[in-house]
């Protein structure tokens, strides 16, 4: 400190800051006003950036969140910083791009949802392939909300309601979820023309671990179609779509999957769609393509939302 009660400057140029890991734990808590999803996005746990933000807190002098039993809310100081903080970031983000390698410059880095991407991008990315020669696709097949500047994440697709405090969330497709079976199913001993005939059936389950007690559901389906009667605690469980939708292939049940999913299957002939759409068949979420705003500068990422809106369109 100066002589005259000034803060002396530092050898960093003058600039005084907190540990960056304080600041990227309040500008992601900030963001999505939860500690156990900021820490789902930074890959840590929520007492470690509860622990970071009391650091930070402590070095402001002045607390940066009102925690309640049930929600969480930024202070007026908290909710001055959060922009410019993360403007900062994706200026970080943009510079370290700049530092990249030149023969890097052809990635194109896109996370997907596991099911999605086996199902709905891997089989077009030869089209994608052909349309840009030059661009190399890496994808990061995660349920988890991509770290843009952590994980080098150009572009995400995610399965959602849009959502997503701080990015551009871009309308890819809305979602309906139906019954779907094998032709030999479809046409066997035990035929499926109306909802009803599902009770003589194996039901296949899939657990949505990202949607919770709004995840689609045989009871929600059945429900909607007037069926009563079904024996919904039998029946074989899968934590990943893909695995549910490819038993429905083999002919051992009838799954209730996603139309993006089965899109392919049913257009190739490996799945039939036993039954006219119903009622409430059209999810609560939907598939967007999200980025941080700096990103659509990339004409990588320009790129592909372009290819995959219109991918869509010809659906």
């Amino acid at each position: 400190m100066n002589s005259d009660g000034r803060i002396s400057k530092s050898n960093s140029g003058g600039r005084r800051l907190p540990p960056l890991s304080s600041l990227r734990a309040f500008e992601a808590a900030a963001r999505h006003l939860s500690f156990k999803r900021a820490a789902d996005e930074l890959n840590v746990t929520p007492a470690a950036v509860s622990q970071q933000i009391k650091t930070l807190e402590s070095y402001c002098g002045r607390p940066l969140f009102r925690r309640m039993a049930r929600a969480l809310e930024l202070t007026e100081a908290g909710r001055a910083a959060l922009a410019p903080l993360s403007d900062a970031f994706d200026l970080m983000a943009e510079a370290v791009g700049l530092m990249a390698p030149e023969e890097d410059s052809g990635l194109l880095t896109v996370s997907v949802p596991p099911s999605f991407g086996a199902k709905w991008l891997l089989p077009r990315l030869d089209k994608f392939n052909v349309a840009y020669p030059d661009f190399d696709l890496r994808l990061d097949a995660t349920d988890r909300l991509a770290d843009f500047l952590a994980d080098g994440v150009d572009v995400a697709v995610r399965y959602g309601r849009g959502d997503y405090p701080g990015l551009e969330a871009r309308l890819m497709m809305d979602e309906t979820t139906f019954p779907v079976c094998s032709p030999s199913l479809y046409d066997g001993a035990q035929p499926i023309r109306k909802p009803e005939d599902l009770l003589r059936h194996t039901l296949l389950h899939v657990e949505w671990q990202m949607l919770g007690e709004t995840a689609p559901s045989w009871e929600m389906w059945l429900s909607a179609a007037g069926v009563t009667g079904a024996n919904l605690a039998r029946g074989p469980r899968f934590t990943a779509e893909t695995m549910a939708v490819q038993a429905a292939i083999a002919g051992q049940g009838v799954a209730l999957a996603e139309g993006a999913i089965v899109a392919d299957d049913l257009a190739q002939g490996r799945l039939v769609r036993p039954f006219p759409p119903i009622e409430r068949e059209r999810s609560n979420f939907s598939y967007y393509i999200v980025y941080p705003p700096r990103n659509v500068r990339n004409p990588k990422v320009r790129a592909f939302i372009d290819w995959a809106m219109a991918e869509v369109a010809e659906m």
